[in-house]
């Protein structure tokens, strides 16, 4: 199970009703931030998302409104004892950008391992986060961003008959489970000897700032959640969309049309945009399982059957 929380669900500037782009995710006590806005430590603490337990953020791009609330967060989290390294994945850039906010905050109690720039697919060599495979890919917006897609891998269904048909010792069963292997006695016990097929995991995609590419749709194809920025919600707005380098509501929606996906989150609210919901139905005529996010909004999703 994967549980989501979107921090801040607004674009440009933090107003009375939004903060600025951030979303939260915990799975199987592995938590995760995408981006960090203006405002996103207050907002995780009225929501009550705990602050030293992060283990990875991800940052789209270096624009304020993505990243201005991050100085202050690594500096609580540190002040709220965490001693557990911290990970940071950004587009090129990320670095300088760290090494700055640290001339302000010497001393963090903990470790930062910052990753620049990506390729293609990978996973972060730490035992918490091994199970997630990350990708990203390059967006169009006005300055350098990335996409993210996350797949949360899922073990193989253990199979208490298969390990006594291979007189597996009880012993053995849970590591196996786990992926070890044993050398006793002149046998050798592997986990297909305990493991059945293969499950599939939960594919999570998350798109923002850009203007819809092509190269999007095979990235987010089949994801059972696609989160995706929605700058506009007036179709009458297509002309401020191509040259801020940003989506409408209809747009994100073609997007997850064409992907496939199982539930669209539209997010990144432009701070004229008072009412989304007046415009949900330009999302929801293409793709009819849209949904619009706000801040504190929770969405669990569950495996695939």
């Amino acid at each position: 199970m994967l549980n989501l929380t979107m921090i801040g669900t607004g674009g440009n500037v933090p107003t009375p009703n939004r903060f600025c782009s951030s979303a939260f995710i915990n799975y199987k006590g592995r938590k995760i931030l995408i981006d960090c806005g203006e405002g996103s430590q207050i907002s995780m603490k009225k929501i009550g998302c705990g602050f030293k337990d992060i283990d990875l953020i991800l940052i789209t791009h270096l624009h304020g409104d993505h990243i201005n609330g991050l100085l202050g967060l690594l500096a609580t989290m540190g002040n709220s004892e965490k001693r557990s390294p911290l990970y940071i994945v950004g587009p090129r850039g990320i670095k300088r950008a760290i090494s700055a906010m640290m001339v302000l905050w010497e001393g963090l109690p903990y470790r930062l391992v910052v990753i620049e720039k990506p390729a293609g697919s990978f996973s972060i060599n730490a035992p918490i986060l091994k199970e997630v495979e990350i990708s990203s890919l390059d967006l169009d917006h006005s300055t350098e961003c990335l996409g993210y897609s996350l797949y949360f891998k899922r073990n193989r269904e253990f199979e208490p008959k298969k390990a006594l048909e291979n007189q597996v010792p009880k012993r053995l069963w849970r590591h196996l489970q786990a992926g070890q292997t044993f050398h006793i006695d002149d046998l050798t016990y592997i986990p297909d000897m305990v493991l059945g097929k293969p499950r599939s995991g939960i594919k999570f995609s998350y798109i923002t700032d850009t203007r819809p590419i092509n190269s999007i749709i095979p990235f987010i194809q089949s994801s059972n959640l696609f989160i995706c920025e929605a700058m506009y919600g007036d179709d009458l707005d297509i002309g401020k969309a191509v040259k801020n380098k940003h989506m409408t509501f209809r747009e994100a929606a073609n997007l997850a049309c064409k992907g496939q996906v199982d539930q669209l989150l539209l997010t990144h609210f432009s701070p004229s945009l008072d009412r989304p919901d007046d415009y949900i139905e330009n999302a929801r005529s293409i793709f009819k399982n849209t949904k619009l996010a706000y801040d504190g909004i929770n969405l669990s999703i569950g495996y695939p059957e």
